[in-house]
């Protein structure tokens, strides 16, 4: 893309994706996670009522966003510098998403990762094989790069919904108890999650308006560079948890020894990670996008240790998602977010737009710190073990 879009497409590129996900928030309300945690819960028939309960949800929270989202489009359009008539594109895209993520959610409880894989890279052939012909063959600039996007998530949102169906997993039956239980956690993750689009999104707002919409699509290569971190610290969340969740069911000391062994040897790992790609960067870069975005490598280093610092998050976050007092999250999350804003105002102001990545890097190891110390308050694990052998002590 970077060699048929110039840096100004790619930022409006970037923007559309920022405002995507923090539609996401509202209209998927984190649905997908409240499945999860009750699939291991309740028998497949209450798991289908539930699942259907659910989309009551995900469909009135999609008719009240997209309501406000258009009477309010004009000043949504004025702040982000993003086209005012593609912006109810949006919400449509968001809910599309979040059913997608309900599907894709019961493949990961049941640890069936053949399917999983398959439904992502299906869909990532069709959003990419889309904006090639839009961008690359019919020139249509960022425009076709977004219908590309949305023509897929459509496709997939509509697939997705069938796939649920056929599996049978899905019955329409209005339950109060299930409206209730999915709200009770959802609604509390609100302020977490857009306290997390603020982290991770809110960077490219500054840099829109402090810097120029240019330097925001130079950037965002860098960033998605620094992502492939969080890519592989996202995936292995994904089948890490479902395990998780079943071993903490046997309450077991030494099986949670071993669990905080791994974790340990995981933060290595994904902090080793983070420290080789930002060495192999400049180089990836000289070859993989068009000399206006070469510079992106020197955001590589910070999104990327981000990213390393987020991945730890994830393994100390779940066992606040296990004992369900997500409200914590709501707090740090929401937090960590402020103070992300004020970094990003005064790091972009003094350095420019790497004054984002910097601010993103420090956020997400404030953000890791404080979560492991109330993760360890509301479930006890033994993390203060001594990781050497006897016969060395």
């Amino acid at each position: 893309m970077t060699r048929y879009l110039t840096p100004t497409d790619y930022g409006i590129v970037a923007t559309f994706n920022v405002l995507l996900a923090v539609m996401v928030v509202f209209v998927g309300l984190s649905m997908r996670g409240a499945i999860n945690v009750n699939y291991f819960k309740l028998k497949k028939e209450e798991l289908r009522e539930y699942i259907g309960n659910v989309f009551f949800i995900l469909f009135t929270s999609f008719i009240l966003v997209f309501i406000i989202v258009y009477i309010l489009k004009p000043y949504f359009s004025f702040f982000t510098k993003f086209p005012e008539n593609w912006i109810s594109f949006i919400v449509i895209i968001a809910l599309c998403q979040s059913i997608y993520s309900v599907n894709i959610g019961l493949w990961q409880v049941e640890q069936k990762s053949l399917p999983y894989g398959l439904f992502q890279i299906s869909r990532t052939i069709l959003n990419v094989s889309l904006s090639v012909i839009f961008v690359v063959l019919l020139c249509w600039g960022w425009q076709g790069r977004l219908l590309g996007t949305i023509i897929t998530s459509l496709v997939f949102g509509l697939i997705s919904i069938f796939v649920i169906y056929k599996r049978e997993y899905i019955k329409f039956s209005f339950n109060k108890k299930y409206i209730k239980d999915a709200l009770f956690f959802g609604i509390p993750l609100i302020p977490h999650a857009l306290g997390w689009w603020i982290i991770t999104g809110i960077d490219r707002i500054f840099i829109n308006s402090m810097v120029g919409i240019a330097a925001t699509g130079i950037y965002t290569v860098g960033y998605q560079v620094g992502m492939i971190i969080g890519l592989l610290a996202g995936s292995f969340n994904l089948a890490w948890s479902p395990f998780l969740f079943e071993k903490l069911k046997e309450n077991n000391y030494s099986t949670k020894l071993k669990i905080v062994k791994f974790t340990y040897l995981y933060d290595i790992c994904i902090i080793f990670a983070a420290l080789a790609l930002s060495f192999i960067a400049p180089y990836f870069l000289k070859f993989f996008v068009s000399e206006n975005f070469y510079f992106a490598y020197k955001y590589v280093f910070w999104i990327a240790l981000g990213h390393a610092f987020n991945g730890m998050y994830n393994m100390v976050v779940n066992y606040i998602f296990y004992v369900k007092k997500t409200y914590i999250l709501a707090w740090v999350t929401f937090s960590s977010a402020g103070i992300n804003i004020v970094l990003n105002y005064f790091f972009i102001k003094a350095n420019g737009a790497i004054g984002a990545a910097q601010a993103t890097t420090i956020t997400f190891f404030i953000k890791f710190i404080l979560v492991w110390i109330l993760s360890s308050k509301v479930y006890k694990m033994p993390w203060g073990i001594n990781l050497l052998p006897k016969n060395i002590q």
